[in-house]
């Protein structure tokens, strides 16, 4: 996308069950850019200001659709992906009554400001060792207890080793927690159900085979009638319409590796 800086970041390793990265977008152009934003299964908190809007905080739910936004002339926007184990340990917060949409954040959160945009590697630096401590004094205060909860951490790692191809039966058995419960919390903490979640995976682990013009099945999906019909359901077009990507208009197909 001509014009317009993206930039990526990876966290610290102790923060990687937690937090997917760090990200940074800037459009230095006098015109906006037209595009449509995906289902990627990521919680983010943006950071953003431009020349018509000031500087503010945002949380953004998870997507079961793709959606048409633009990125503003003069704008600048920071943020954090998370994981959604960080819903319940970092947030502290459910995100099931923003699914599909945003809530907005205090100007002062997590004692961010406007000039932490000035500078990524700070902005990321200061992020880091802001959810490192927020992490460390979690399992300071549970020491004497349960900790983070064994069940959640092995339910999630299986979820994302696999991307969302494991099966709810066998992510249970991993788990060691029964399907009816987790349903239950991925209802109440993220708005939908542990599969749907799983197939919101699976459609973001074809963003680069389609890249590539590999416009079949991989081992996520069963067959090319379930791919296709995945890749509609959550882009609104079909494989072949995503790997021409006009205009640079599918953001995350637009990124680079």
């Amino acid at each position: 996308m001509p014009h317009i800086e993206y930039t990526v970041a990876q966290p610290d390793a102790s923060l990687s069950r937690f937090v997917e990265s760090y990200w940074m977008v800037v459009n230095r152009s006098e015109q906006g850019k037209d595009i449509v934003v995906m289902p990627d299964g990521r919680v983010d908190i943006h950071f953003r200001y431009s020349d018509d809007i000031p500087f503010h905080i945002s949380l953004a739910g998870l997507e079961q659709q793709a959606f048409y936004t633009a990125i503003p002339a003069h704008s600048v926007m920071f943020a954090v992906s998370f994981r959604l184990a960080a819903v319940e340990y970092l947030l502290n917060t459910s995100i099931a009554p923003i699914l599909n949409s945003r809530g907005q954040l205090p100007d002062d959160f997590w004692e961010m400001s406007k000039s932490d945009l000035e500078d990524f590697p700070r902005f990321c630096q200061k992020l880091n060792d802001k959810l490192i401590d927020k992490l460390s004094q979690l399992v300071s205060a549970q020491r004497m207890s349960a900790k983070l909860d064994a069940r959640k951490l092995a339910m999630f790692d299986l979820i994302y080793a696999s991307k969302g191809s494991a099966s709810v039966k066998q992510i249970a058995e991993a788990a060691n927690w029964s399907s009816r419960q987790i349903n239950r919390y991925f209802n109440e903490w993220f708005g939908l159900s542990l599969k749907t979640y799983c197939t919101i995976l699976k459609f973001r682990s074809s963003f680069q085979h389609i890249k590539e013009g590999k416009l079949f099945p991989e081992s996520e999906f069963s067959d090319q009638s379930h791919f296709i019909k995945t890749i509609k359901k959550y882009s609104g077009h079909t494989p072949k319409e995503l790997f021409k990507n006009e205009d640079d208009r599918f953001v995350q197909l637009s990124e680079r590796d």
